[in-house]
């Protein structure tokens, strides 16, 4: 992706086919089983994985564990401070949208049966957002996931690993009616159409959400973001075995 085309519209200066800087940081929270802080430019966000030996109540008994995920903001991880949620006594429906976004997300690419009957929570906890905090989340999400599940296996709990493959996510857009790769949030406040793709290494889909901001787009615009998606999240893939190569401090 270092082709030479600039798109000189786009805010960050970047071309229409570049990341943001991407960083993972694994074993970053020191009690967690699994952790991994995941930076996308200016978005930063700590993803920690902690092991429960027990099992929703309605799979008990069934032989097979589970994966999911809670998401949450920090009061000043925006411009203005917000109020935490835990105050306003409700989760809001975006919250709720995006915690089922990451757990179904790394689900699909977990075979619960091989987990055994435990527990994994990936807690994501946006430290400071720029746009894709949702698609930061997963990425890094599934690497504080990978890490956890090693743990599992050192201590002899499981006997091979139940991932089946790696997931990442990536927003794309359209803005100055050029498909672009990785919106942050000076870009999607302004693009004719965002949409945010979920990919495992194997190239499948596991969700994609499209929307038009201004006027309907035709299915051309959507498969250059489709493309540009394939081959973000193919350096996603790299950057997150990286980071799970990486020892325990």
């Amino acid at each position: 992706m270092n082709e030479s085309i600039k798109h000189p519209a786009r805010p960050s200066g970047r071309n229409f086919n570049e990341l943001r800087q991407i960083k993972l940081t694994p074993h970053f929270a020191k009690h967690a089983e699994g952790s991994c802080l995941v930076e996308f430019g200016d978005t930063h966000v700590l993803c920690t994985a902690s092991i429960d030996e027990r099992v929703p109540a309605f799979l008990r008994g069934q032989g097979r564990g589970w994966v999911t995920a809670e998401y949450g903001m920090l009061p000043r991880s925006t411009h203005s401070r917000m109020d935490r949620e835990a105050n306003k006594g409700k989760q809001s429906g975006r919250t709720m949208e995006i915690q089922r976004l990451i757990g179904r997300s790394l689900r699909a690419v977990t075979n619960l049966s091989k987990l055994g009957e435990r527990q994994i929570v990936i807690d994501c906890d946006v430290l400071q957002a720029d746009g894709g905090t949702r698609t930061a989340a997963i990425t890094g999400g599934w690497v504080a996931l990978a890490i956890a599940i090693e743990k599992l296996l050192l201590q002899g709990k499981i006997e091979t690993s139940p991932l089946t493959d790696q997931v990442a996510a990536i927003s794309c857009g359209i803005h100055n009616n050029q498909a672009v790769l990785d919106l942050d949030y000076a870009e999607d406040s302004t693009a004719q159409a965002d949409a945010n793709f979920v990919i495992t290494s194997n190239n499948q889909v596991v969700e994609f959400q499209a929307t038009a901001e201004d006027v309907p787009f035709d299915k051309s615009k959507f498969d250059e973001m489709w493309l540009l998606a394939q081959q973000g999240c193919a350096e996603l893939f790299n950057k997150q075995l990286d980071a799970t190569r990486q020892e325990r401090p």
